[in-house]
């Protein structure tokens, strides 16, 4: 199961707005549930969604149209339609078709929409090739290096039922240096200026410290970083800069809780220790290879000298979740095993692999638990079936 800290998750909102008083909104990508959805919109937290499922979440939580923003590199006419009768309230155009899909659907609206130009300002962000998203090779935005920025806000200039209000930049995901974003912005301020634009929105993508040894940004020290980058590089002091934190916001948040079904020794090779979940519950370590700590619930202060490698239930070598984890020597089948720091892109990426039912998400507060999301079952494995 999933347990989130919601007094974390609030405290980590709230650290949000004051760091970006101008705006701020959450990455629902990160995690997203209707209750996820609540508590950051009551916490002063716009929405930012990029698919008609999370829009349709977000808005079954209580959001308006002026509190989402909407994003993604391949918007369906009938996402831009959910948009516009939502009244979404800034739309990241992210390709010249986008701009074709949105002037035919937008023609003769009352009010114009506003959109933010998503560009890429060719930073290498120094994380996983697969979560950079500022350089030139990427299917997101349009490059300022070639010029197609330019052409595209010339090009939404020229529609009346649009209005380019700012620019928008996401340099990747999981990025610990905060020069990557004064970077960004250095590249991106002559564009700001030179199309009189009001918004500019450095994405997210804040760093999250996973394992013993690493170290991450604040939130307040990267919201200075941008704003300090942004008076060094000429921005105008009335531009209104924002930005879209996911995974710094939940990830620390929560724990995943499995249940320990198996301890099998090779003498002279390794331990493995199997639990009840696996990459279908947390894909990240075998996307990415991304690292995590493990421990047990039940036993916190003991020495964990044994090292094992925490592996799930799927029919697949490549399925674990810690590498030569440290654990306690007297681990056993039926302990609690914990993996900390799983509050983003866990749940979000689920899978049924193997039909393993998905698990249940917990808030926690004042040492009460409440579910927030059910537990699938397998009948729910077959609700679709025809």
């Amino acid at each position: 199961m999933f347990i989130y800290d919601e007094v974390h998750l609030r405290s980590r909102c709230n650290e949000a707005v004051t760091a970006w008083p101008n705006g701020v909104a959450y990455a629902t990508k990160a995690f997203l549930c209707k209750e996820m959805a609540r508590l950051a919109l009551e916490e002063g937290m716009s929405l930012d969604v990029s698919t008609a499922g999370e829009m349709h979440v977000a808005v079954a939580a209580g959001a308006t149209g002026p509190d989402l923003v909407l994003h993604g590199n391949n918007k369906s006419d009938a996402e831009i339609d959910a948009a516009i009768d939502h009244g979404v309230g800034r739309v990241v155009v992210d390709s010249f078709d986008e701009i074709d899909r949105l002037q035919r659907l937008s023609h003769g609206l009352p009010d114009p929409i506003s959109v933010l130009i998503r560009v890429t300002p060719g930073v290498e962000a120094h994380t996983h090739e697969f979560v950079t998203t500022g350089v030139e090779d990427t299917k997101f935005g349009f490059s300022l290096q070639s010029g197609a920025a330019a052409e595209a806000a010339a090009r939404l200039r020229a529609v009346p039922s649009l209005e380019l209000v700012g620019a928008h930049a996401h340099i990747g995901s999981q990025v610990f240096r905060v020069d990557s974003f004064e970077r960004a912005v250095a590249m991106l301020a002559p564009f700001v200026v030179e199309h009189r634009l009001a918004e500019l929105c450095v994405g997210g993508g804040l760093g999250v410290a996973y394992v013993t040894g690493e170290s991450a940004p604040t939130m307040s020290e990267w919201a200075d970083a941008v704003s300090a980058a942004c008076v060094e590089n000429g921005v105008p002091q009335a531009t209104r800069i924002t930005a879209e934190p996911g995974r710094s916001i939940v990830a620390a948040a929560a724990i995943t809780v499995y249940r320990v079904g198996t301890v099998k020794s090779l003498p002279g090779v390794r331990d493995f220790v199997s639990v009840d979940g696996g990459m279908s519950d947390n894909p990240r370590p075998v996307l990415y290879g991304s690292g995590y700590e493990a421990f047990l619930p039940q036993r916190t202060t003991h020495e964990r000298p044994r090292a094992a490698d925490v592996v799930g239930k799927h029919c697949e070598s490549g399925d674990f979740i810690v590498k030569n984890a440290s654990l306690p020597e007297e681990i056993s089948v039926g302990d609690f095993l914990a993996t900390p720091v799983t509050g983003a892109y866990g749940h979000t990426m689920a899978s049924n692999y193997n039909k393993v039912p998905r698990p249940e998400v917990l808030f926690v507060r004042d040492g009460r638990a409440r579910v927030v999301v059910k537990r699938e079952t397998l009948d729910d494995l077959l609700r679709l079936d025809l």
